[in-house]
């Protein structure tokens, strides 16, 4: 016994424990089992075997209900539910894949138009099959030498997916085109020919047409899927060789059967005789039945009929012809009566279909010849014995095909002129609707079965061939929102797709949920980057979406040119871009960190937040006509930083308006007077802000130079000769000389300064800060004037006792006392009433700051109470 038997037989002994043993058992078994021999491998593998299990049809890796263990699939256990090795890993498959997303992106954009849908779909296949052999190249060069390949997850969906957008294409070609063209058709009468019913059949019979559709469909899905055939038994005129070479030298062959042969050889010889045949002819038999059957579930019946025909068996070639519709066309009129036609079909097909239905319930009959001649003769059972432990594609075609026989044979019977045997009551008690069908799947014995039923691509497969998009639609919202199924990125882009292919033929279905997979699936492109997509998939959506889900996308771009490649992408496809950039400066200036508990400084260091609300501001510079609004949010976020006392930040967002903006504003509106109240008023906010910071800088450079300007007096040093002496009296010279400039430069800097503190209190009309008297109406319901109103009084509060304290500092400090006097003039002037901003006990500390200037004069022998300015 070879080592893979012992470990076979005792993984087999292993499993026969416990339930759970078994379930184990299967799963380590399988690569054993893989790893035998190319012929065993090929027969149990082409013949619907359990690599069914892992081939492109079964994606129940992505539910995430727990396995039948009780608990959920680790990621080891996944991989063997795949069939997935570790040959080549996803990664090198989502490198292959990455490329769907821009060229699905390009078909949607050739194809808009509704009708060119099935060009579009046409585009959508062909580059689904193009990854797929890209893959399977790469794939094979990555696989080692004798290895076998098994599909991963994304490469088993792309898969289902190829085969979901053929169903659709050919599905939905009919029910737009061929079904709005097909007319009424008048009742058949009774007539000769079978082919001329089932034709006007299938013309009248809508239902009918998507039946034979889907069986197409799945036919050729199986023929995609089919494996290496097998070819050792072709080619041969003789049938059943090795039993015949037995049977004509008795005793002279080398290798005999131990049992009793069959004495003679026509078809009914060994069911007749109950004798077999020779072991390599049963073997050769068993194999030729299983090839046939696979090739009439791949829809190729003519294949099927010349293997037949090169092994010698050309009855069973033959009987394969039984089931063909009788149609005599000299029966027709119009024909040339002295020359007779060929007739097409079996006028007989009624005996052989009878004859055929009692062999596919012979006991004595291998099960793939049953269910060959069942799939022809509309018995289901003999299909069912053979693909119940198979996958849920092969049991839908089983299902569909019986239905199409019932129902070609009852249209058959009831309007042709002859008459025909009856067929079993368990022939018609097969009927079924669609719906039935697949009810009877999702309860079918077979776990494997059942639970492929719950599969994304089954279950969407399903509803489109229901043609029930709404419950189809409210099945994806639970994927959207629940944990059961998980919606990997290829399947969002499909869905996406779906939808907008939906809406493109003017499908009715639930338009929010539709809103969800494409919102779903731009979030996904958020996270890869790519900003031509993003834009045109966000413009698939109601404009409160678009807002809210590009404003997002916007927050991720910190590039200039990105950012206005992105506002351009976003025009082109028809968004709000001037509402969406506001949103995204107003939702960026609301942003606050819950951890940042650090007190703010007038020279504080900007944190991340300050910094991305100061950059938020560049999405209203790339367009003239959002200059206005670049000073509105610029002011407001320039309250914002004075009230947290954090100058440099407010330094740094009054720098983003570029210098222009003014010149375009008065451009844009072509007068003065037709600017509107909001821009009018931020106009003369944001010169308030450039005078105000102006001050601040120049009080900053100020203090510099006076702190750190000023030259240091040279240290005393004892004199000794005559060389120190002169040496000393060189330094206190220069030094000297330093101080007269220093203090001519403090003098020029203190007037500077002052003159700019004084810009602020002396602002132009009505003061710094206050709204001039404006005949423009101003929104009273408006909450943003009401807030900014509100605001900037604080700010006067905040900012005006502040420069003037600056103000009296630069007096003192430069012994100009008799300025502080004027200062006191200034705060009690009614024209601006800034002693109204001022608490009472802080204009009580500036008025006795002014009184000890008072004194200071006075005890200078000067005026105590004009000064020597007001004499001037």
């Amino acid at each position: 016994m070879s080592t893979l038997e012992r470990s076979l037989q005792v993984l087999d002994e292993t499993a026969v424990q416990s339930n759970q043993g078994l379930l184990r058992s299967k799963e380590s078994v399988r690569y054993l089992q893989q790893q035998q021999s190319l012929e065993h491998r090929q027969m149990t593998s082409s013949m619907f075997g359990d690599s069914m299990l892992d081939s492109v049809q079964d994606v129940g890796i992505y539910r995430t209900a727990e396995s039948d263990r009780g608990g959920p699939l680790s990621g080891s256990q996944l991989s063997l539910v795949a069939g997935s090795t570790v040959s080549y890993t996803n990664g090198n498959i989502r490198e292959c894949t990455k490329q769907l997303y821009e060229e699905f992106l390009q078909v949607v954009q050739r194809y808009k138009n509704a009708s060119d849908v099935f060009e579009a779909m046409d585009e959508l296949v062909k580059s689904l099959d193009e990854t797929l052999m890209q893959i399977n190249n790469t794939a094979k060069q990555l696989l080692s030498a004798g290895r076998e390949r098994h599909l991963h997850a994304e490469e088993m969906w792309l898969n289902a997916e190829r085969d979901t957008w053929s169903l659709m294409l050919c599905l939905y070609r009919d029910r737009m085109i061929t079904q709005k063209q097909d007319s009424e058709l008048d009742d058949l009468p009774l007539v000769n020919s079978e082919q001329t019913i089932i034709s006007h059949l299938y013309v009248g019979n809508a239902n009918l047409r998507e039946y034979q559709m889907i069986v197409d469909w799945l036919e050729q899905m199986a023929l995609h899927q089919s494996q290496a055939e097998l070819n050792h038994y072709m080619s041969r005129t003789v049938a059943w060789e090795n039993t015949l070479h037995q049977l004509l030298e008795v005793g002279q062959t080398a290798f005999g059967s131990g049992r009793p042969l069959v004495k003679s050889l026509d078809p009914d010889a060994p069911v007749r005789e109950k004798r077999s045949l020779h072991d390599l002819d049963m073997e050769d038999q068993m194999q030729l039945a299983k090839q046939v059957f696979l090739d009439i579930r791949q829809g190729r019946l003519k294949e099927a009929q010349i293997k037949c025909e090169n092994y010698g068996q050309a009855w069973k070639a033959a009987l394969l012809e039984g089931w063909r519709l009788h149609h005599d066309p000299n029966y027709v009129g119009g024909n040339d009566f002295h020359t007779r036609q060929s007739i097409d079909g079996n006028p007989r097909r009624d005996l052989w279909k009878k004859f055929a239905w009692q062999m596919a319930e012979s006991r004595m009959l291998d099960p793939y010849t049953k269910a060959t001649i069942g799939a022809l003769c509309g018995h289901l059972d003999s299909m069912v014995d053979v693909l119940s432990e198979h996958s849920w594609n092969d049991m839908l075609w089983a299902y569909v095909k019986i239905q199409i026989d019932i129902r070609v044979e009852s249209e058959i019977r009831s309007h042709c002129i002859k008459s025909y045997l009856p067929m079993p009551d368990r022939y018609w008690n097969g009927k079924k609707s669609l719906e039935q069908i697949f009810d009877a799947l999702e309860a079918h014995k077979n776990v494997r079965i059942c639970m492929a039923a719950k599969d994304v691509d089954k279950v969407i497969q399903k509803y489109i061939m229901l043609d029930d998009i709404p419950e189809l639609m409210r099945i994806v919202d639970g994927w959207l929102e629940g944990t059961d199924v998980v919606l990997i990125p290829q399947m969002l882009r499909f869905l996406t797709h779906f939808v907008m292919f939906l809406r493109q033929i003017g499908k009715t279905f639930q338009e929010d949920i539709g809103d969800r997979v494409v919102k779903r699936y731009v979030e996904y492109l958020i996270t890869l980057g790519m900003p031509h997509m993003v834009a045109f998939y966000t413009a698939a959506l109601p404009p409160n979406m678009q807002l809210l889900l590009y404003s997002r996308f916007l927050e991720t771009i910190s590039d200039s040119l990105q950012r206005k490649q992105a506002l351009e992408d976003a025009y082109n496809f028809g968004m709000d871009v001037p509402t969406i950039t506001v949103y995204t400066v107003e939702r960026c200036r609301m942003m606050e960190s819950e951890s940042d508990e650090s007190a703010p400084s007038a020279s504080g260091k900007l944190t991340e937040w300050d910094e991305q609300k100061i950059c938020s501001l560049e999405w209203l510079t790339f367009y003239p006509e959002q200059r206005g609004e670049l000073l509105w949010q610029t002011n407001s976020l320039i309250r914002y930083f004075l009230a947290r006392r954090s100058i440099e930040a407010a330094r740094k967002a009054f720098a983003v308006i570029p210098a222009d903006t003014m010149e375009l504003i008065f451009a844009h509106y072509g007068s003065k007077d037709d600017i509107p109240c909001r821009e009018e008023v931020s106009i003369r906010e944001y010169l308030c802000y450039q005078t105000y910071l102006a001050a601040i800088q120049g009080y900053n450079d100020w203090s510099h130079v006076f702190y750190n300007g000023k030259p240091k007096q040279p240290p005393a040093v004892q004199i000794t000769n005559f060389t120190e002496r002169v040496t000393s009296e060189h330094r206190e010279e220069a030094y000297r000389k330093e101080l007269r400039n220093w203090e001519a430069r403090i003098a020029d800097v203190t007037t500077l300064t002052r003159d700019l503190l004084y810009n602020v209190l002396l602002f132009p009309e009505a003061g710094w800060l206050v709204d001039t008297d404006t005949m423009k109406p101003i929104p009273e319901d408006d909450e943003d004037f009401q807030n900014r109103a509100v605001q900037i009084e604080n700010l006067r509060k905040l900012c005006i006792p502040e420069i003037v304290l600056l103000l009296h500092q630069l007096h003192t400090l430069t012994d100009r006392h008799s300025e502080n006097l004027l200062l006191a003039d200034v705060l009690s002037s009614e024209s601006r009433k800034l002693y109204s901003v001022f608490p009472k006990h802080k204009l009580a500390e500036t008025l006795i700051k002014i009184a000890e200037s008072s004194l200071t004069l006075m005890n200078n022998r000067k005026d105590p109470f004009v000064g020597d300015s007001a004499k001037k």
